[in-house]
Order: structure tokens, then sequence, then C-alpha cells
């Protein structure tokens, strides 16, 4: 064991939810030492369904995807009433007719456990580590690093830490950071994942409580990849919810038009009630907070998992710099600065959605995000086209060359397109194309998330200054 002066790691991420295991993903493949620690003793059979981030490291779906067990497109949902099975089927989403520039349009449906599994297999795949059974007790920090203590003793020192353990945030909370927010839905949920017999996987069955307070819902999702279904059901306001195996067939019979027997295994259930709200701040000192611990979401939007990822993303990238390119500590201060807009956006909409008052379209996908007014954000055109410095680089493809694969990894690229481009270090990668849409000619400088960091009509006006201070001279 190190001294207080010492360092076991160099950051300590504090949660394998989704969150802290593509964090722990993106530090490893940036070289960085991290260490994943889990309450739990395995990876938490989680809720959701989401689809992760369009364009996470290693992760992304090819060109034209394979059909994988482990997830599926969007499904439609069947309406029915209690006593009959559905009939027909409409969409849940809004549909988008993929393009080049967003080639994936479609939600990927993929249930959240397997999602946790594919990134711990990634995380392991590149060396990183995961401790179970080490419940966070203490933290404390000084001006060289973080000390953590947990349950069982265990006492590890690192340069920075990241709280990735969820809503009820137990770094969070010892930290003082405060969330505000509101109570979403005070009617309580139950969610469950049973095996069902007789009952068609091709659907998302609907079945519309007799009352307009939503009291009553009941929705079955088949999972992809499984033999599951996962049951939601909507209950009055101060209700107690009967989380039993009984308790959960007794649900499913009363509002469906199958029998209790019909739900032949519980494998577990659980019971909340929606909340929005977000962290008052992102980072204390050497702390940062990432995922559910800084921001939480009605599930409705299937917006928690993706913009957790997405933050994910967004420091990792920044933790390497600073901690194996010298880039100046001040550059983790722009995590809170772009992430936290577009965490306070997500909250509205997955609140719109929750209460109908919104659809599923182009918003809730996230492939219109945009860091344009962030300081990391350096526009030098005098008349910009449509891809600026802060939007996501779309992609494209150009004599032979498709942009995606070409920024796929950790790395810098700088894009130039139908320009000379001008000296920069071994570290950024350097693809030379004609003008291509919609980036038209010019210089792009990428980020590793994606995102547009530096753009110019030709020369190199800034270019410095903005790489010293991500790190690359």
């Amino acid at each position: 064991m190190t001294g207080d002066r010492g360092r076991d790691t160099d950051v300590l991420v504090v949660g394998a939810g989704p969150t802290g295991l593509a964090l722990g993903v993106d530090l490893a493949r940036r070289g960085v030492d991290a260490l994943v620690l889990e309450r739990a003793d395995g990876l938490f059979p989680a809720p959701g369904k989401g689809d992760p981030a369009p364009h996470h490291g290693g992760l992304r779906r090819p060109r034209r995807p394979r059909r994988d067990p482990r997830g599926r497109r969007r499904l439609p949902a069947r309406p029915g009433l209690a006593g009959r099975p559905a009939r027909g089927g409409h969409s849940l989403f809004d549909s988008a007719e993929p393009d080049e520039g967003a080639p994936y349009s479609e939600p990927w449906m993929v249930p959240q456990w397997r999602t946790q599994e594919i990134l711990l297999a990634r995380l392991e795949e590149l060396g990183g580590r995961v401790l179970f059974g080490r419940e966070v007790r203490h933290l404390g920090q000084d001006a060289d690093g973080v000390t953590v203590r947990c349950a069982d003793g265990t006492r590890l020192r690192a340069r920075y830490a990241v709280a990735a353990d969820g809503g009820r945030s137990a770094v969070r909370r010892a930290l003082g950071i405060g969330m505000t927010g509101e109570t979403v839905d005070p009617q309580p949920i139950l969610v469950a994942d049973v095996r069902i017999r007789g009952l068609d996987r091709g659907h998302w069955h609907i079945f519309p409580p007799p009352g307009e307070d939503g009291a009553g819902f009941l929705a079955v999702c088949p999972l992809a990849g499984t033999e599951d279904f996962q049951v939601v059901a909507r209950f009055p306001e101060g209700s107690e919810v009967d989380l039993s195996a009984d308790g959960v067939r007794a649900t499913v019979a009363a509002r469906s038009h199958l029998a209790a027997r019909d739900v032949t295994q519980v494998r577990w259930a659980s019971d909340f009630r929606p909340r929005a709200a977000l962290a008052d701040r992102f980072r204390a000192g050497r702390v940062l907070l990432a995922g559910d611990a800084a921001h939480v979401h009605s599930p409705a939007g299937g917006q928690g998992l993706n913009t957790s990822v997405q933050d994910a993303y967004n420091l990792g990238w920044k933790l390497g710099a600073v901690l194996r390119d010298g880039a100046p500590a001040e550059l983790l201060d722009s995590y809170e600065e772009e992430r936290r807009p577009v965490a306070a956006r997500m909250l509205g909409l997955s609140t719109g959605v929750h209460r109908g008052e919104v659809r599923r379209g182009a918003a809730t996908r996230q492939l219109g995000i945009t860091y344009r007014t962030s300081s990391l954000a350096r526009e030098t055109r005098p008349a910009p086209g449509p891809v600026r410095a802060g939007d996501r680089a779309p992609d494209a493809t150009a004599d032979g060359v498709r942009l995606f694969e070409a920024f796929r990894g950790p790395h810098w690229t700088l894009l130039a397109a139908a320009v000379p481009p001008p000296p920069v270090p071994a570290a950024v990668r350097v693809v030379r194309t004609p003008a291509v849409a919609p980036y038209g000619a010019g210089l792009f400088l990428v980020r590793p998330d994606g995102h547009v960091g530096w753009a110019a009509d030709a020369g190199a006006a800034g270019l410095t200054g903005y790489l010293a201070r991500v790190g690359l001279r």
C-alpha cells in the first residue's frame, strides 16, 4: 500500500454501471491507469433498454449493421386491452431516414445489462480492472490527489476520481453537491424482467389504463437476444407496489389478456418514482460527476444511458490529455461547461416525453448535440458552412475514405478538405480529401470524442494555441 502522497492508480471510477465502464474503457484506450470500484458483487441487472452512443470507441455499429443477437431495431407498439390480445401496431418513435452524415438513424434496443456485459468485456480486453464488492465509505482529497476508503478496509489513492455511482451517489453526497429538480410523476412504477409464454416477441405490447391519470398502465417489451420480457406498470399515487413474484404475476394478469401462470419466471423486480434532477456542479476539485450521479432523468425518452455514456466519452479524452499529454488541469473545467447544459436540455426533453407532451423524435436521438458556445470551440471562418466548430463531426466518404473510420480511435484528426494541411504534431492524424458535403472545403480539427474543435478556411490561425491547450505540442 502506498503512502498518502503516493498513488495506486491515475483515476478511480466509482460505479460499474454503463457510465463507469464506458469511462474505464476510454481511459484504458488512452493508456491511463484507471480502476473501477463497484459496491455490488457483480454487474447489476439494470432495467434500461438504451442505445449506446453511436460513436463510442470500438463499440460503434458498422456501416451496414449485421443482425446482432445482442440488440434489435425499434419495435412497433401494439396496443391492447385487458382481457384480449392486441391487434395492429404503430411506432413509438418518429422515423428518420439515414443519410451520409448520420447513417444510424434508428434506435437500437439493447438490454442495459447486456450493454454492461459488452463494456466490461471490452474493458478487460484492454487490461482494465473492476474491483467488485468495494463500497466507498470515505472520500478525501488534497492538492495532490484523492483518497478513497472502502467498507472492507481497502484504501486507494489516485490523482482524480469520478463519481459514476448512480442517482443516489454516495460520492456526490460526500462532496456536499446538491441536486435541483422535480418529481416527474408521483405515481410509482414497477419494472421487472420476466419470462412469459405465448406472447408475440415482435411487438412492444401496450395496455393503456382505463382512466385518464395513467394509473393501471402496463407495457411488456421483449428484450433482444434473451428469452425475457420487461414489464413496466404504473400504480396510483400512494400505492405500495408488490414486488414479489406473485405480485408481478397478478399485475400482468389484471391488466392484460395473459393469465398469472403465463408469467413463468420473475427474474427481478423494483419500483421507482420518476424524477428529473441536475447536480449543481459537475466538479469539486479532483472529483468529477458523470452519468446519473450528475443528472437523473425519466426513462421515458431513453436519454439516461445515452447522455451518461456521452459524459464518459467527453471526460475520458480530457483526463487523458491532462494525465498523459501534459494539458493544463484547467482543461477539465470544460467538462462541466459542455456537458451540464446538454444534461439540462435532456431533463426537459425526457420529462416532456414521459408526460406525453413530446414525441420521441430527432432530439431524442442526440445526433444534433453541439458545443458551439464552448471555450473549446474555435471557429475562425468569417462565413462558416453547415458544420461549425463545436458540432458533431458528421460521416462522409471521399476518395474511398470513410470519415467515421478515420475518426475511430483515441486520436485527434485534422480533416483537410480541398486545402493543404498546416503542420501539426505527430499525434494528430491528417486526412486529406476533396471538398465533401456537408463540410465543403476547409480545415476541421476533430476531437477524440467526434466533435469539431477548430475550423478554418485555410492556414493555421489560432491553431498553435489551441493545440497547446489540449496537450498537443
